[in-house]
């Protein structure tokens, strides 16, 4: 009987010292997630290194890193950019404000004719590089890499997004 005991005492701790173990591997996984997801938040440190390469004289720089993308805001001439790095630390591309008025005239024509309800709330130039052939990603959709215009309009609460080549034709891009 003493012994039937002894072993009903020794499988319960077993249990429990399995349970305090699964609880520990739970405890050490959830902490290598926030480390990786820390990791993953910062701008990676090629990034840091290839930027003033690529923008020489830049100020008021500042890194955030979105997905797997590094991101960089800064100043060159006067002018307010961000620009686009991939995984590799190798430019994508950029984006800067513009106005309607820096769209083709054909552009701008269909624009007033076709959503002529619609106010215009900003208007930004994505200016791909061209030695880069990494596609890219904005307002959460993804576009074959290629100098666009992207025209942000609302009318009442519909938002849309139109996408505007260089060449002047305009394309339905995004939507709410």
């Amino acid at each position: 009987t003493s012994m039937a005991q002894n072993a009903t005492a020794l499988n319960t701790e077993k249990k429990e010292l399995n349970q305090e173990k699964k609880e520990l591997n739970k405890e050490k996984k959830a902490i290598k997630k926030q480390e990786r997801a820390i990791e993953n938040a910062e701008v990676s440190y090629q990034t840091k290194q290839q930027f003033p390469g690529d923008f020489p004289g830049a100020t008021n720089v500042s890194y955030v890193r979105n997905g797997n993308m590094d991101e960089v805001w800064f100043t060159q001439n006067g002018v307010q950019y961000k620009a686009f790095y991939d995984p590799e630390a190798r430019l994508i591309g950029t984006t800067t404000k513009k106005s309607i008025s820096d769209l083709p005239a054909v552009a701008q024509k269909e624009i007033q004719k076709k959503y002529s309800g619609y106010k215009i709330d900003r208007v930004i130039l994505f200016d791909d590089n061209e030695n880069n052939d990494s596609d890219m990603m904005l307002y959460g959709q993804q576009f074959a890499d290629a100098d666009n215009y992207f025209v942000e309009m609302h009318k009442d609460s519909k938002q849309m997004i139109l996408q505007v080549n260089m060449s002047g034709e305009v394309f339905y891009f995004a939507g709410k």
